[in-house]
């Protein structure tokens, strides 16, 4: 003999008048609106579900159907976890972005990212984290696909406004720790009324740094993603050989397909270059100071008793900074920690190296000096850098600079 099969009760509209709406897990079982707890079909009748709302909720027992109504209406729109993490794939692209900007290893994203929003939403939430856990993917791999993803999607985009509009380019090729040579190439180009700088690409040079490689790397590119050579209105480097020469350099190779391009000396890479030129006696007291600096940083015994000599002595600093020729504002960052630390300086070396103090106390006057001028250097600088830098910009700056120059130089003159 066949079972009887249980009859299954449907949901009627008029059972919102008792606060109960369909689970939204289940549209055969009942949900009261004022504790959300969830009934079996059996619960489905006017009876028991009057019974709950005066028994559970008598404060509410009086209420009509418009209170009720209200209610659902509210939660409906209420934000839910399932709903705030339905667009996983969106927020997954979020995510790895941050970490890409942040420079971080992708497996921050299980490692650290994870664990965190469970601890966020159980701490706060008192929700169960693992449906969220298990919608945002932040796996290794899923991390790296989706900053290849955006880095294609935003090349595209930017080579698409190249193809059809003159631009400028700026190059710069540098050596990395592990000797591999890095091209890095820049564009700027008008975007409706305003300026826009973004980064175009970097390229390893697996040969060699000369102007013919690097026109290659750079026409190699434009040709790839259909960008016209003849789009290059100007052109900014250094001085290097491999980029100024007469014949194969690459200006040169440059202006054979694009015979309009204005090629630019950078106006920093001139400004360190001549930043150099020092006079003998004030480039030899740079060096005592270096010398001085070296002696002190370079001896880690020697840097623990500076240390506690600076602590003693109620420097507003502890640290002396090293010079770094490759670094252009380091001549004026470390001249000005000396000299703001020189008295502790020379108490120290009067123990540690007497002839050495010696020479720094007879080059005080110089020193000083260069921590001053490179000080004013480093200043007009960092005005010189930055993103929507223009021509105008930069020598409005210079200009004020040689004005000062000249202030500084009659106020000397007296």
């Amino acid at each position: 003999m066949a079972e009887n099969k249980k009859k299954c009760r449907p949901y009627n509209a008029n059972y919102i008048n008792y606060g109960f709406i369909p689970s939204p897990t289940n549209v055969h079982l009942p949900m009261c609106l004022l504790c959300e707890q969830v009934f079996s079909n059996e619960a489905m009748n006017p009876s028991r579900l009057q019974e709950h709302l005066s028994k559970k909720h008598p404060d509410k027992a009086s209420k009509d159907s418009a209170y009720f109504q209200s209610l659902r209406d509210h939660r409906s729109r209420r934000p839910t976890i399932n709903s705030m993490f339905a667009r996983s794939v969106n927020q997954t692209e979020w995510v790895a972005l941050l970490i890409a900007k942040a420079g971080l290893p992708f497996t921050v994203g299980e490692s650290l990212v994870i664990p965190a929003i469970k601890e966020v939403i159980y701490t706060v939430m008192q929700c169960d984290p693992a449906p969220v856990a298990k919608a945002i993917p932040l796996s290794n791999d899923s991390v790296a696909w989706r900053i290849r993803e955006m880095s294609t999607d935003t090349e595209e985009q930017l080579c698409a406004k190249l193809h059809g509009c003159p631009f400028s380019v700026q190059l710069d090729e540098t050596t990395t720790a592990d000797n591999n040579v890095l091209l890095m190439a820049y564009v700027r180009y008008v975007s409706g009324r305003d300026l826009v700088e973004n980064f175009l690409f970097g390229e390893y040079l697996t040969t060699d740094t000369r102007g013919e490689t690097i026109f290659a790397a750079l026409t190699k590119f434009l040709r790839e993603r259909d960008i016209p050579v003849t789009n290059i209105i100007a052109c900014a480097m250094d001085g290097a050989p491999a980029m100024v020469g007469r014949y194969r350099r690459f200006v040169t190779l440059l202006k054979q397909q694009a015979p309009c391009v204005l090629a630019v000396h950078c106006v920093l890479h001139r400004h360190n270059l001549v930043a150099k030129k020092l006079f003998p006696s004030l480039h030899q007291s740079l060096e005592v100071a270096v010398k001085a600096i070296n002696k002190i940083k370079a001896h880690a015994l020697n840097d623990r008793l500076f240390r506690q000599l600076c602590g003693e002595n109620d420097e507003a600093f502890k640290r002396l900074l090293l010079h770094t020729q490759v670094r252009w504002l380091s001549k004026g960052n470390c001249l000005a920690r000396l000299c703001k630390l020189f008295p502790s300086v020379i108490e120290f070396l009067d123990q540690a190296d007497a002839s050495l103090k010696a020479q720094l106390w007879s080059c005080r006057h110089d020193i000083f000096y260069l921590f001053d001028f490179f000080g004013k250097m480093n200043k007009v600088t960092l005005k010189l850098q930055g993103d929507g830098v223009t021509l105008v910009h930069s020598k409005a700056t210079i200009c004020s600079f040689l004005a000062k120059l000249e202030l500084y130089q009659q106020n000397l003159g007296r």
